[in-house]
């Protein structure tokens, strides 16, 4: 009987594992599929043909839109937590751990890497301040969802590649704004579950509610002008200044007349939607193929806009690397500690 009853457990133990590699194949051999077809002597004519400079001013407006990042987040935490101290250096390594997170190691661990970061250095109990800083996370990427419209709207106006495709944009977008619901509306749906004769479950409601009321706490940047001017401000110069470090590439490469700054807006918004589920880790592969895609509607060779996308991801993990290691130096941490950031024990800090 006890035989019978592990089979199961162990086939669903099975499929567990046997998933993320099946996956990985499966992408791995899209991607030598995609390289076969292509004419590699072309990438790599492009790439070496590329101008230096350019680059370096791409680098440059990358680094910078991260410091501007840090900078909202910095006031969207003094608006939610306004009796704590909150200095900046702590913010902003914690940003620039973030995203280096989410540059080098697969999966989206990048934005619970930088709120466990952050809150062990907040006085108080870090239990305590988790959801909270948490929810200040959560009011950013409301922000980053304003930045994504305009960008859409500027790309759907002139892009043919979204003509008759915005069903495909609607459902990519509709994953944080579902989040937003569940986060705005979720403790008046577990009201219902209050009312449950289970005490489990009423015990579990009361948790969760409680967790998102602190989540939420998070948003009162919205109602506070003083504070959420700058955070609005300054999250929209990142993306402004992001956009600007697209462009410089279509500059190095000599594409800047296939569409100008509208493909650069094109290439931003398509490469932010495909990160949504990344399927390999820093989304390679699946970015190259992004950049190639929209660059192709402008009638860019696809070899061209393979290059355009290797250089372009070089220029954000190179950034993510150069201010993500010191950063992580200053917090006396080690790649472990963010490798393990989603585990039970790296919430527990000074």
């Amino acid at each position: 009987m006890g035989a019978m009853q592990s089979s199961p457990r162990l086939r669903r133990a099975l499929l567990r594992r046997a998933l993320p590699a099946l996956v990985l194949i499966t992408v791995a051999g899209l991607v030598v599929f995609a390289l076969l077809r292509l004419n590699l002597h072309r990438v790599g004519h492009v790439l070496i043909t590329a101008s230096p400079g350019w680059i370096g001013l791409a680098l440059a407006l990358m680094a910078l839109s991260l410091v501007l990042r840090s900078i909202s987040w910095q006031h969207t935490l003094l608006a939610a937590l306004p009796a704590t101290h909150i200095r900046w250096p702590p913010v902003a390594r914690a940003t620039m751990i973030g995203v280096m997170a989410s540059a080098v190691f697969p999966g989206r661990i990048g934005e619970p890497s930088r709120v466990l970061v952050l809150s062990r250095r907040l006085d108080g109990p870090t239990r305590r301040h988790l959801p909270v800083v948490a929810g200040t996370v959560f009011s950013q990427t409301l922000i980053n969802l304003v930045a994504l419209g305009i960008l859409l709207a500027v790309t759907f106006t002139s892009v043919p590649l979204l003509h008759g495709n915005l069903a495909g944009v609607t459902g990519a977008l509709a994953v944080p704004f579902a989040l937003c619901v569940l986060v705005l509306a979720g403790p008046r749906l577990l009201g219902l579950a209050h009312r449950s004769r289970s005490p489990r479950l009423h015990a579990a409601a009361a948790f969760v509610s409680r967790l998102l009321r602190l989540a939420r706490q998070g948003l009162v940047v919205f109602t506070r002008p003083r504070h959420g001017s700058v955070a609005v401000i300054a999250q929209l110069l990142a993306w402004a200044l992001q956009w600007l470090a697209c462009y410089c590439v279509l500059l190095s490469l000599g594409l800047e007349s296939d569409g100008g700054l509208v493909a650069a807006a094109a290439i931003l918004l398509a490469v932010n939607l495909s990160a949504v589920l990344p399927a390999t880790p820093s989304n390679v592969g699946v970015f190259q193929a992004a950049c190639a895609v929209v660059l192709a509607a402008y009638g860019v060779s696809a070899g061209a806009g393979v290059a355009y996308g290797i250089i372009l991801q070089a220029v954000e993990v190179v950034t993510a690397l150069a201010l993500g290691v010191p950063a992580l130096l200053g917090e006396g941490l080690r790649w472990r500690d963010i490798r393990t950031a989603g585990e039970p024990s790296a919430g527990e800090g000074a």
